[in-house]
């Protein structure tokens, strides 16, 4: 029985520790449908998602684009800042958490004031005396009992914004993969082009060349020659500018790795001629559910965020009641320096304070009303980006087939103008047609082999938008300190 009010105080103190004032929190109802589209219904259950999208290391498979997305999460500089982001926010958070706990510190004072009697009508006569005190002790001041949870609400709101900015991090991860990626695709495609162009251009100077030796035989005019020239300079601005291209996308690998490996890496490059030697991610199933956005780190994120927002409402609610500040001290004093120590000369102090509002001229009001607008503006943002990401995949599926349809079109388009080039070469050695003939069918084909090099990097590409629309793989984790922050609400 005589434990009973022990125990009593332990379950009240447990009590008033786990009381916060924040809001009950709900996740928000999703701003989006259920499909994607009507063309892309959702066959997969929602249960099921995590068998379909591969882990990042086994979705980026060729072994050159892979070294290069690691090279870059080493080494990029946005991903620096982030991280740099994300610790800030972790110190932040054990700033937050360290004000549940008095700070101790022990210190040690020594004060020797002179003053005259006479001054102070302390005796008749007008000599000089001397008020001595030395003390040495440890204690902690102005220590607040978070009884209303307002220093538990602003380190659940640091711990949020935490796990917010790691997101944040685990996107910018996504995009400078997917980046390094559709980079390395568009400098293949721009090598293989250029081959093509560099092809063309030889094959317009041996024209040329033959035509002016017709000419001269009086078997072609001076309008072949001509047409000949101009064919010529078109193939030339078409390598020159294929020549461009590949080098901004090089540049762009080097910027995106956050080095300049220029010899080892144009090396390494050098072995990829065609966009059929990049080794493809596996493809993305169909009838995804919705769901799978909700998986995405920048949507986490904003949820993250919009918890924090409910986690400041607590706090600006814990303003209005009283606060309690404690200030301790043990230890030691005496008058005179060589008794600090002996017996008898301990001395403690305790000081409770108690603050209760009455007047701030509405402060604290408004401060509760700015804490539930900012949650406000959070849930819309929250709600707008899973609208943009719901779009991002919603493209990303119905461009996926358009692209697939673009590229075995013009895959057809060229073997058809492949022929077509032959036949009237043919009939034009044997006098059925003249050269002009042959000269625009050639540059059909030309421009239905480039055609092809376009359609397929679209096609390639757009895979790797949707792998980053749909949030990455599932092998992504947060480490945080999820340590209990008390959940009990009040209000």
């Amino acid at each position: 029985m005589k434990s009973r009010p022990k125990m009593a105080a332990l379950v009240l103190a447990q009590i008033l520790a786990s009381c916060t004032m924040i809001p009950n929190y709900q996740q928000p109802a999703s701003p989006v449908g259920d499909d994607w589209s009507r063309e892309q219904p959702n066959t997969i259950p929602a249960d099921n998602i995590s068998e379909f999208l591969p882990s990042a290391d086994k979705f980026y498979r060729d072994p050159l684009m892979g070294e290069m997305i690691r090279r870059a999460l080493d080494n990029n500089r946005d991903l620096r800042i982030a991280m740099h982001q994300v610790e800030a926010a972790r110190s932040q958070y054990d700033m937050e958490s360290a004000s549940l706990f008095p700070t101790l510190g022990a210190g040690a004072i020594g004060d020797v004031e002179k003053l005259y009697a006479g001054t102070y009508s302390l005796s008749s006569t007008k000599g000089a005396f001397f008020l001595r005190e030395y003390a040495l002790g440890f204690g902690f001041s102005a220590y607040e009992v978070d009884l209303w949870g307002r220093i538990r609400s602003a380190r659940r709101s640091a711990l949020d914004r935490m796990l917010s900015s790691e997101l944040i991090r685990q996107s910018m991860i996504l995009s400078v993969s997917a980046a390094v990626a559709d980079t390395m695709l568009d400098w293949v495609a721009s090598n293989e082009a250029l081959s093509i162009s560099s092809n063309q251009v030889e094959s317009r100077i041996s024209l040329l060349r033959l035509t002016e030796a017709k000419l001269k035989k009086g078997l072609a005019t001076e309008l072949d020659v001509a047409n000949a020239r101009e064919a010529l300079e078109r193939a030339k601005s078409d390598l020159d500018s294929y020549r461009e291209h590949r080098e901004i996308a090089f540049h762009q690998l080097e910027l995106l790795t956050g080095e300049q490996p220029a010899p080892a890496l144009r090396n390494k490059l050098a072995r990829y001629s065609h966009l059929n030697d990049v080794l493809m991610p596996p493809d993305v199933p169909e009838g995804l559910p919705s769901q799978m956005i909700q998986r995405r780190p920048d949507i986490r994120a904003a949820e993250a965020a919009l918890r924090a927002t409910n986690d400041d409402i607590g706090a600006a609610r814990a303003e209005f009641f009283p606060k309690i500040q404690i200030t301790a001290a043990n230890g030691t004093a005496s008058n005179n320096i060589t008794k600090l120590f002996q017996s008898g000369m301990g001395a403690w102090s305790f000081a409770p304070q108690v603050t209760v509002p009455l007047f701030d001229a509405g402060r604290l009001s408004a401060q509760l009303r700015e804490a539930k607008e900012k949650k406000r503006e959070t849930l819309a943002q929250y709600e707008h980006t899973i609208q943009i990401s719901f779009k991002e995949v919603s493209d990303a599926l119905v461009q996926r087939e358009v692209y697939r349809r673009q590229y075995e079109d013009r895959r057809a388009s060229l073997v058809a103008a492949l022929t077509r080039y032959k036949l009237s070469d043919a009939r034009a050695a044997r006098g059925y047609d003249n050269y002009l003939s042959v000269l625009d069918n050639e540059y059909i084909a030309y421009g239905a082999k480039l055609a092809v090099i376009s359609a397929q990097l679209q096609y390639q590409a757009n895979l790797i938008t949707l792998y980053k629309a749909l949030g990455g793989g599932w092998n992504g984790t947060i480490r945080a300190p999820l340590r209990s922050v008390g959940t009990h609400n009040l209000l």
